[in-house]
C-alpha cells in the first residue's frame, strides 16, 4: 500500500531524466567539414555568376567602353552598390523602431490537478477548511496589448538618424570606388594600347636579333670570326633582346589588368582600339584653389562629416538613456476559464522608472564624449592635411610626367632617325648588321619609353583628378546600356581634355542656378525633404539651387489611381524670365497603394537622374540667352 506511491514518482523521475538526457544528446552539434561536392558546387556557382548578364565584346575596346564596362560589370563596384542598398534598407527598417509596440498573444494551459486551497480571514483570522478554486484545469488565453515607452522612442529616433548617416557613409565609399576604378582603367588602357601598337615592330626586331644570334654562333663554330668578336656580338644582341622583352612585358601586363577591371571572362581575347593620343591637359597653376575643391569634394572628408553627426547622435542617445523612462500600456485580455466572473477585460497601466545609479556614470560619459569629439576633429584635420599634401604631390607628379613625355617623345624621334640611317647605311654597305639591329632595338625601346611616358602622364592626370574628389559621372548611369554609357563617358573625357579641371570654374565662378518649385506635394515635411534632395543631386552634378536668381524649374507630381495601383508622373518644366516654357520632360512610375513618403522621394530621385541631360541642355540654352 505504501510502496506504490513512492515507487511511481521514482520511476517517473527516472523517465524524465532519460528524456532530458536524450534531448540534450540530440541537440549536440559537432564540427562538419565541407565536402568536395559542396566545394565544387560553390566553385561552379561562383564562376557561372561572375559574368552573368554581360554584353559580349563585339570589337576593339575603346577607353570609353572600357570605363563603361568597368562601371557596369566590376564585381567590387557591385559589392559597394549592394552595401549601399543594404544601408538604405536598414535605414528604412530603423524607422519602424520608433513605432509603439502592439503585441498579440494566445496560449493554452493544462495541469494535472486543480489549483486552489483553503483561506483564512484577514480580520478575524477564521480559517475555512473547505478547499476551493477559481481556475479550470485547462483553458485558453488571448490578449492584444499596446505599449509605448517614451525613452525607447527617443533612443530609436537617434538610432534611426545614425542609420541614415550610415547610408550616406556607404554612398561616399561607393563614390570612392567609382573614382578609383576610372583611374585604374585609364592607367591600364594606355599602357595596354602602347604594348599593342608596338607588338608587330617588336616581334620583327626580336626575330632579326634571334636570327643574327644563331648566325653568330654558327660563325663562331666554323671559326669564321674570332671567339672574342663573336661573344661580344652575341652579348650585344642578348642585351637588346632582354631590354625589349622587359619593356614589352611591363606594358602587356596592363592588358590583363584591364580585363580584370572590366570583369572579362578568363580566356576571352580582346584588343583595345587604336585611339589617337589626346592632348595632355595643361598643368594647373592655382593649387590653393584646387586644395579648397579637394576639401569640399573628397569622399573621405565627406564621410568624416557624416561620422561626426553619428558621434553627436550617439552622445545624445547615451544621455537620453539616463533619463527616466515612462511606459504606457493598454490591452484587451480574454480567458476561456468558465470559473472567472469576467472572462474578458481591458487593463491599462502607466509606469515611470529611473535607474538613479546611472547618474554616477554621467561625468565619465561626458568626458568620453568630449574625448571622442576631439579625436574625430584630430582625425579629420590629419586627413585634410593628407588630402592637401596628396593634391600638391599629384600636381607636381603630373608636371614631371608631362616633361618626361616631352623628353621621351624627342628621344623616340631621334632613335627612329638613327634606325633609318643605320638601315640606309647597311643598304649602302657602310655599316654592320649588328649596328642595324641595335639601332632598331633602340628605336623600339624608345617607342616603348614614349608609350610608357604618355601612359604615365595620363595616369598622373588621373591621380590629380581623383585627388580632387570629383565624380567621373553623375550617379544616374546604372540604367544605361554600354553604348549609352560609353557615349556619356566620351563626352566627359572630351570636356576634361579641352578644359583642364573644368569643374573649377563651375564651383568657384557662377555655376548654372535654378529656382525650384514643387507642385502636387501638400505635406510640408515631405516637400522640405524633396527640396533638400533636389539640392543635393544638383550640387553633385555641378548645378546650384538659388531661389533668387535661378532659372525657374517646376516639378509637378501627378497621381492617377487605377486597378488598385497608383501611377505617379513627374513633369519637369523649365521657363525663362518671361514665363515661356523652354523645356519639358516627364517620368512615370507605378507605385503600390498607400505608398509612403519615401517612395515618392525615390521616384523624384529617379526622375532627376534620368532627366539630367535634358536639364543641362536647357541650362546651357538659358545661359546663352542671358548673354548680352
Amino acid at each position: 500500500m505504501h510502496q506504490s506511491p513512492i515507487r511511481i514518482p521514482s520511476l517517473a523521475a527516472k523517465l524524465s531524466l532519460l528524456a532530458v538526457a536524450a534531448i540534450v544528446a540530440g541537440c549536440s552539434v559537432t564540427p562538419r567539414q565541407a565536402t568536395q561536392d559542396e566545394v565544387r558546387q560553390r566553385v561552379k556557382a561562383d564562376t557561372q555568376g561572375m559574368h552573368v548578364g554581360q554584353a559580349p565584346i563585339a570589337g576593339p575596346v575603346t577607353l570609353e567602353e572600357a570605363i563603361a564596362r568597368t562601371l557596369k560589370y566590376n564585381l567590387d563596384y557591385r559589392l559597394k552598390k549592394m552595401e549601399s542598398a543594404l544601408a538604405l534598407g536598414l535605414n528604412d527598417y530603423a524607422g519602424y523602431d520608433m513605432l509603439p509596440k502592439l503585441l498579440a498573444s494566445a496560449g493554452y494551459r493544462d495541469r494535472s490537478n486543480d489549483s486552489g486551497g483553503t483561506s483564512i480571514g484577514i480580520v478575524d483570522r477564521v480559517q475555512s477548511l473547505r478547499p476551493s478554486t477559481s481556475e479550470e484545469r485547462n483553458y485558453a488565453t488571448a490578449s492584444a496589448e499596446f505599449s509605448w515607452n517614451v525613452l525607447d522612442f527617443g533612443v530609436s529616433y537617434y538610432r534611426a538618424r545614425q542609420q541614415a548617416d550610415q547610408y550616406l557613409v556607404a554612398e561616399e565609399r561607393r563614390r570612392k570606388v567609382v573614382q578609383n576604378m576610372v583611374q585604374d582603367v585609364r592607367a591600364a588602357y594606355w599602357r595596354a594600347l602602347g604594348a599593342q601598337r608596338l607588338a608587330a615592330q617588336t616581334q620583327e626586331v626580336l626575330e632579326r636579333a634571334h636570327l643574327a644570334l644563331a648566325r653568330s654562333r654558327e660563325a663562331e663554330t666554323q671559326r669564321v670570326i674570332s671567339p672574342a668578336q663573336a661573344l661580344n656580338y652575341q652579348r650585344a644582341l642578348l642585351d637588346a633582346i632582354s631590354l625589349l622583352n622587359q619593356r614589352r612585358q611591363d606594358l602587356e601586363f596592363a592588358n590583363r589588368e584591364l580585363a580584370a577591371l572590366m570583369n572579362v571572362e578568363p580566356g576571352v581575347p580582346f584588343t583595345v582600339a587604336d585611339t589617337a593620343e589626346a592632348r595632355l591637359p595643361a598643368v594647373p597653376g592655382n593649387v590653393r584653389q584646387l586644395e579648397e575643391l579637394a576639401l569640399l569634394q573628397r569622399p573621405e572628408l565627406r564621410e568624416e562629416d557624416f561620422k561626426k553627426r553619428i558621434t553627436a547622435d550617439e552622445a545624445r542617445r547615451q544621455l537620453l538613456g539616463m533619463l527616466p523612462g515612462i511606459s504606457l500600456e493598454a490591452g484587451r485580455q480574454y480567458s476561456s476559464n468558465d470559473l472567472l466572473f469576467n472572462s474578458a477585460w481591458t487593463q491599462g497601466s502607466a509606469r515611470i522608472s529611473w535607474n538613479l545609479l546611472q547618474l554616477l556614470a554621467l561625468p565619465s560619459l561626458r568626458s568620453a564624449q568630449d574625448q571622442q569629439v576631439r579625436t574625430d576633429e584630430a582625425r579629420r584635420m590629419a586627413l585634410s592635411m593628407a588630402v592637401m599634401t596628396q593634391l600638391r604631390i599629384s600636381v607636381e607628379r603630373y608636371r614631371l610626367a608631362v616633361e618626361d613625355f616631352k623628353l621621351a617623345d624627342t628621344a623616340a624621334q631621334v632613335d627612329k632617325r638613327l634606325a633609318d640611317y643605320a638601315r640606309a647605311s647597311v643598304a649602302a654597305r657602310l655599316d654592320s648588321e649588328l649596328e642595324v639591329i641595335r639601332t632598331q632595338a633602340r628605336s623600339v625601346l624608345g617607342s616603348y619609353q614614349r608609350a610608357n611616358a604618355y601612359a604615365g602622364a595620363q595616369i598622373a592626370f588621373g591621380r590629380l583628378y581623383n585627388s580632387l574628389g570629383f565624380d567621373p559621372l553623375p550617379d544616374n548611369f546604372h540604367q544605361d546600356d554600354i553604348p549609352r554609357l560609353a557615349e556619356r563617358v566620351r563626352a566627359h573625357l572630351r570636356a576634361t581634355e579641352q578644359d583642364t579641371l573644368k569643374m573649377t570654374s563651375n564651383l568657384f565662378g557662377h555655376p548654372p542656378a535654378v529656382s525650384v518649385r514643387l507642385v502636387g506635394v501638400d505635406d510640408p515635411v515631405l516637400q522640405a525633404r524633396m527640396r533638400a534632395q533636389i539640392g543635393e543631386v544638383f550640387r553633385r552634378n555641378e548645378m546650384e539651387v538659388d531661389a533668387a536668381r535661378g532659372v525657374p524649374l517646376t516639378f509637378t507630381l501627378q497621381r492617377e489611381f487605377r486597378d488598385g495601383l497608383e501611377r505617379a508622373r513627374w513633369v519637369i518644366a523649365m521657363a525663362n524670365g518671361r514665363g515661356e516654357v523652354k523645356g519639358e520632360a516627364q517620368y512615370a512610375s507605378t507605385l503600390p497603394p498607400q505608398a509612403r513618403g519615401s517612395v515618392y522621394e525615390a521616384t523624384l530621385a529617379a526622375a532627376l537622374t534620368s532627366k539630367l541631360p535634358e536639364l543641362r541642355t536647357w541650362l546651357a540654352a538659358a545661359a546663352r540667352e542671358a548673354q548680352p
